[in-house]
């Protein structure tokens, strides 16, 4: 068995011509792949051995199950025990299916301790959207506000905007056409108008703001003509209808829709995260699938630029998600993934069935093809049109009638893979997974693997304490303040039973500066609120609170019918301000520090506000990188030494060769020496004439001649076997310098050291030290 432990490839069979293992490079499924195979193909064992590989290669996986079988992924069993197998063996006796699996992986080199150390690698989780079966997952932050770097981009914000609402829509049975639905128009507004100002959603507001939306226009028509108060109220009813319903409270429960967190735990380790959503009716199928992508697009984006394989996206069964011609609102941002993921590293795994319902023109950007036995004569006709249309976009040779009697040939397990980073296409038989295949899990034994994991999930950020309301009696009227001190009013984010209040409080606006010698230079914004006294002290920055709001979000009037509490007296003197505003600086030159954390091994920094567990994800992105370089440049070193090796060995086989037909052609001619020799003697001569006894001599050279052929054809075969052994030598010193990459440190357990960076004053600012009127409902801050 070969080794098949090699840095930066997947384990995924064996060829079938030339009977080598079939090592698939990780770095070509950043170009993404296809799966295609009829029931019975080995299609998932080869897509579940290909997550395996990525997981022991620490690549996460966010994993889209819409039949159940990816769930198998949680049954991997080190000991190999019939006691394992036991609780999922269908039919059948599990110490026979246990003996089965030890057989079966030991035919492909594989063990217990393999299977170990795949659980050792990753983190595996069932997550079942709609259900607490398995992990819940809660779609309120699916209408949060896209990060800045959509809101930017017209044509990303208006995509997410569709699928938003599309799939929200279609979820209630109402018409979701883009351009002729006026639901669909009015929310795509409702959404258009809140999200480019960064104002997050949640369904409860979009359902208020349906019936009385915050334009009053929708195109060059008044609103009420295009959409009457009536209908919104009807529209409103509709999704109100479907928050109110029981079945729907688990959609509101469990882990928000956080890619990185499906693809990381909170210490950095990567994560296989399976959404099984077997389950669901095909309008919650699709309402949920959108919305992932969505969360995984806007994730995306986010990321740096890499060559290498930062993350898979894998989804099986894609029927009915990328059709040919229908627009459903999984298709948009699959092609917008499709089209853009490679940059970012992140790979696009897609399986189905049916060739026949694939968008081509969509998966021509798919670098390969993994296509097993398919069921119809239209299936085999359409997979040859899209591999001959993706052949001619990337100027690859393409034999359709070899390709074709291929394809025909292909049996169980027998997959060709048609990869545009390799020569020609590659027929193998797939490895045995480790994981155990019993088919798909139900509901009832999701929730045996997942139940010890649940509440095991990250805990949640301790609250802030909001800064108490002053004791002051409120006052309807807004006080009178001399027009050198500024006011200004923090916007209200939330609504309240009772009347409004402000509070008069002290803003301070700051910006400071770090730098270091360790390319550390970052500039931080610093808004503190604090509370405004008559005592000693009249403003304690100590106490303040951080306030997270651009200063540019300050309002310079109050809302209406609001009540205003007493200004302490101290806030009414001008003077005050300026030795507040000094006080501010000090206070930060004293107490702010830029806590980062550094990787001794890397010499690479965290940015601010960055987690350690991103900051080691961070880190094993870029190990990852530089040991991808690292073999790269070892496969160019010893490229040209295998290869003149190689020739010598040709050459020397071929030496081997004609060496041996000269030494053959000897010996027959010295044989026929000797035989006419003899011949003469036999014919009954008295005496050995002239020509006999010269016909001898040429026959005793002939021997001589021919004793020399040979030592030159053992000389040659010397030479064969010496350059074997150099070729020899050679793969033992590129697997000895490659061991060595192998054996480097591991970002998820290497010790962090800290980094705590003081500002200079002359690089803190003071922006704003302002009298800010605080909103209050009750004693509750009304602007978080």
């Amino acid at each position: 068995m070969q080794d098949f432990e090699k840095l930066g490839v997947f384990y995924l069979g064996r060829s079938k011509t030339s009977d080598d293992l079939l090592l698939y490079d990780s770095k070509d499924l950043v170009t993404h792949a296809v799966c295609v195979g009829m029931t019975g193909s080995g299609k998932t064992g080869l897509c579940i051995s290909l997550l395996e590989e990525a997981a022991i290669d620490n690549i996460p996986a966010i994993i889209i199950d819409p039949k159940g079988d990816l769930s198998n992924l949680m049954l991997t069993f080190p000991n190999l025990a019939p006691e394992d197998f036991a609780p999922w063996v269908n039919e059948g006796d599990p110490a026979q299916v246990a003996k089965e699996w030890r057989e079966g992986l030991a035919k492909w080199g594989q063990d217990g301790a393999r299977i170990k150390r795949l659980r050792d690698a990753a983190d595996f989780r069932i997550y079942t959207p709609g259900s607490n079966a398995g992990l819940p997952v809660s779609i309120i932050k699916s209408f949060v506000a896209p990060p800045e770097s959509i809101r930017d981009d017209n044509e990303s914000l208006a995509e997410r905007i569709n699928t938003t609402v599309t799939s929200l829509l279609g979820l209630v049975g109402v018409d979701a056409d883009p351009v002729r639905s006026r639901e669909h128009i009015l929310l795509s507004n409702i959404l258009q108008q809140e999200w480019s100002n960064g104002r997050d959603l949640d369904i409860a507001t979009l359902i208020q703001k349906a019936q009385t939306p915050p334009l009053t226009k929708v195109g060059v028509m008044d609103l009420d003509s295009f959409f009457p108060a009536d209908d919104r109220f009807q529209l409103a009813m509709t999704l109100n209808n479907l928050v109110a319903s029981p079945s729907f409270a688990s959609w509101m429960e469990g882990e928000p829709l956080d890619v990185q967190q499906f693809l990381y735990t909170q210490t950095g380790k990567p994560r296989l995260s399976i959404f099984s959503i077997a389950h669901l009716a095909d309008a919650e199928r699709m309402f949920f699938v959108s919305l992932l992508l969505n969360q995984v697009l806007g994730w995306m984006r986010s990321q740096s630029g890499t060559t290498s394989l930062r993350a898979i996206l894998y989804m099986d069964e894609i029927f009915g998600y990328f059709p040919p011609v229908a627009n459903p609102p999984s298709k948009l941002p699959l092609l917008t993934l499709l089209k853009q993921a490679r940059a970012f590293g992140l790979g696009i795994v897609l399986a189905t069935q049916n060739p026949v319902d694939l968008d081509y023109k969509g998966l021509a950007n798919a670098g390969t093809w993994f296509i097993g036995r398919l069921q119809t004569e239209r299936d085999k006709a359409r997979m040859l049109e899209g591999l001959e249309g993706i052949a001619t976009s990337t100027g690859q040779k393409f034999d359709k009638q070899q390709m074709e009697q291929l394809l025909a040939g292909l049996d169980k397990r027998i997959f060709l893979m048609n990869n545009v980073h390799d020569d020609a296409p590659e027929l193998f038989e797939t490895r045995w997974a480790m994981s155990y295949l019993r088919g798909p899990l139900t509901r009832a034994q999701i929730k045996v693997l997942m139940d010890p994991l649940k509440g095991s999930g990250p805990a949640s950020a301790a609250p802030v304490s909001p800064v108490p309301a002053p004791a002051d009696a409120p006052k309807s009227g807004r006080p009178v303040l001399p027009p050198e001190i500024t006011q200004y009013y923090i916007p209200v984010r939330s609504t309240g039973d009772v009347t409004l209040t402000y509070n008069p409080m002290l803003l301070g606006a700051t910006e400071i500066h770090y730098s270091s010698s360790k390319t550390v230079d970052v500039t931080q914004q610093l808004t503190l609120l604090a509370e405004i006294s008559d005592g000693p002290v009249s403003v304690d920055w100590s106490q303040a609170t951080r306030l997270d709001l651009p200063i540019g979000d300050l309002e310079s009037e109050p809302q209406p019918s609001a009540q205003f509490v007493e200004v302490p007296a101290v806030a009414t003197k001008v003077k005050s301000y300026a030795s507040w505003q000094k006080d501010l600086a000090n206070w930060i030159y004293r107490n702010q520090r830029l806590e980062l954390l550094e990787s001794p091994t890397l010499n690479v920094v965290s940015n601010p506000g960055e987690s350690e567990r991103d900051f080691r994800v961070r880190l094993q992105q870029l190990a990852r990188e530089e040991r991808d370089e690292a073999v790269e440049k070892l496969r160019q070193k010893y490229a040209p030494k295998f290869a003149q090796l190689e020739e010598r060995k040709r050459r020397a086989e071929q030496a081997v060769a004609r060496e041996a037909e000269q030494a053959q052609g000897q010996k027959v001619q010295t044989a026929i020496s000797f035989g006419a020799t003899l011949l003469s003697s036999f014919l009954g001569r008295k005496r050995t004439s002239l020509s006999t006894l010269g016909r001898a001599t040429t026959a005793a050279r002939g021997v001589s001649r021919s004793m020399k052929e040979s030592q030159d054809v053992g000389r040659a075969e010397d030479n064969v076997a010496a350059v074997t052994q150099k070729i020899a030598d050679l793969e033992a010193e590129f697997q000895a310098e490659t061991a060595a990459l192998e054996n480097t440190f591991d970002p998820q357990t290497e010790p962090l050291e800290k980094v705590s960076l003081k500002p200079t004053k002359a690089n803190i600012a003071v922006k704003l030290v302002t009298l800010a009127w605080a909103p209050y409902w009750n004693d509750k801050p009304a602007w978080e």
